[in-house]
């Protein structure tokens, strides 16, 4: 009788392991701001994760390589949140007069972490800073002030959070479409920056009519969505926006779940 109990015990232990572990919400990792020696977060990217199916984790910077390694063998996916500027001699150039580059601490952690997140192939939506820190680390370049080197023609930052929404394209067949269900949108955009040139392995997906480059993705396959935007930040004036695009990332990384997880 003992042998019959026995597997019967281990067959339900393995059903519930197997269980817990396809229903465990994905592990997303969330860039912060750092500034006078303090963590920053805008709560709109940790609750667009949580309503979605995510679990947010903030990433505290660190120059540490085997903390970054940790933090990459953990996560299931990233969001690369918004922020003050790239220091331009990182894509080789020199600063324009309107540039606010972002504190030493955080620049040291971001380009590590994301080169090596992007490298790694887990699924990834960069946002404003995060689009651009993308394009850089893989060998792109930024338009440092679209005001003064490209055009005025479209208001891509006013001085509010919120209110500021323009329409984009996005191109047909397109990951962000299939994301989307649209081929046009609104977006709240409050940046003063853009992609240059291309970086490698990346394609532009969606323009505002001024030619910005408002998206990138992947082209390998992988999930990787990089928008110009602020989809976080949309949860009032086009909630179903912010659904799409943050569901998006939670379903690919769920499909893609770190081993190294425990629960």
């Amino acid at each position: 009788m003992i042998k019959p109990v026995m597997t019967a015990l281990l067959i339900i232990c393995l059903t519930l392991t197997v269980a817990y572990a396809e229903d465990r919400r994905p592990l997303i990792g969330i860039t912060p701001s750092f500034s006078n020696n303090s963590i920053q977060l805008n709560n709109d990217y940790v609750d667009a994760v949580q309503r979605n199916g995510g679990i947010a984790i903030i990433l505290a910077p660190t120059e540490d390589e085997n903390t970054i390694d940790a933090y990459i063998r953990m996560l299931d996916g990233a969001v690369f949140s918004g922020g003050p500027d790239i220091p331009p001699d990182f894509y080789g150039q020199q600063p324009h007069p309107t540039s606010q580059v972002m504190e030493k601490a955080r620049f040291e952690f971001e380009s590590r972490f994301i080169k090596r997140f992007l490298d790694a192939g887990k699924p990834a939506l960069g946002i404003c800073l995060g689009m651009q820190f993308s394009n850089v680390c893989r060998g792109g370049t930024l338009i440092q002030d679209i005001p003064e080197l490209v055009s005025k023609k479209v208001t891509h930052r006013d001085g509010t959070m919120y209110t500021n929404l323009h329409p984009i394209a996005v191109a047909p067949g397109s990951l962000l479409e299939q994301v989307l269900q649209t081929r046009s949108t609104r977006v709240i955009s409050r940046h003063h920056q853009a992609a240059g040139k291309i970086g490698s392995g990346l394609t532009p997906v969606a323009r505002s009519s001024d030619g910005i480059v408002e998206a990138l993705e992947r082209t390998d396959g992988v999930f990787g969505l990089f928008v110009q935007w602020h989809p976080e930040s949309m949860k009032d004036a086009d909630p179903v926006h912010t659904a799409r695009i943050f569901t998006a990332l939670i379903k690919a990384a769920r499909a893609q779940k770190s081993p190294d997880t425990e629960w």
